[in-house]
């Protein structure tokens, strides 16, 4: 398994592996912002979408690789505004249904992390549906609980949810090395 992070260039030229990495997760049950069934070419535009922002610096995009196809995804979005450039937020942390259990997910929220220490970033949020799989990842991954909001998104069947927010503060050149070669 192999850990890499895209080019703008490189995130188009994945376009169609990253819309089916999105469509498995949204139609497999997993609450990152868009409602099942999701059209494939609603996740095509919205992986377009991301490119501009990618070449701009406000966002960073990996993909782990196995078994010769993309499996997961993790991303970094960073503020644009000068008195929150210390901070980022992990966003659409994704597992392929087929790679989940095998430690993906861990290694790909690891990455991100140890990359926001190397740019100078020292404190990361996220927010994930509450009770999921994926906030018991985030607290076995030492991510501080800051709160809940009810009713926050809906699921991908339509049933509104609240979400955790975590946050978690990383050492500027002190980050663990991800379990992954980037």
């Amino acid at each position: 398994m192999t850990v890499i992070r895209l080019t703008a260039d490189q995130l188009l030229e994945f376009i169609e592996e990253l819309a089916d990495l999105l469509t498995d997760t949204v139609n497999g049950g997993a609450s990152v912002g868009f409602l099942s069934p999701l059209d494939r070419d609603a996740a095509v535009g919205w992986w377009r979408g991301r490119a501009a922002a990618l070449s701009e610096g406000g966002l960073a995009v990996w993909v782990a690789y196995a078994e010769g196809r993309i499996v997961g995804t993790v991303s970094l979005a960073f503020p644009d505004k000068p008195n929150s450039r210390h901070r980022a937020e992990v966003v659409k942390l994704m597992v392929h249904r087929e790679g989940r259990g095998r430690g993906l997910g861990r290694a790909l929220l690891a990455t991100a992390e140890h990359a926001a220490a190397e740019a100078g970033v020292t404190l990361l949020n996220l927010d994930t549906e509450t009770d999921s799989p994926a906030e018991s990842l985030y607290r076995s991954a030492g991510w501080t609980r800051a709160g809940v909001i009810p009713d926050y998104a809906r699921t991908p069947s339509g049933v509104l949810r609240p979400t955790t927010i975590f946050y978690k503060y990383v050492a500027v050149g002190e980050a663990s090395e991800p379990a992954l070669s980037r």
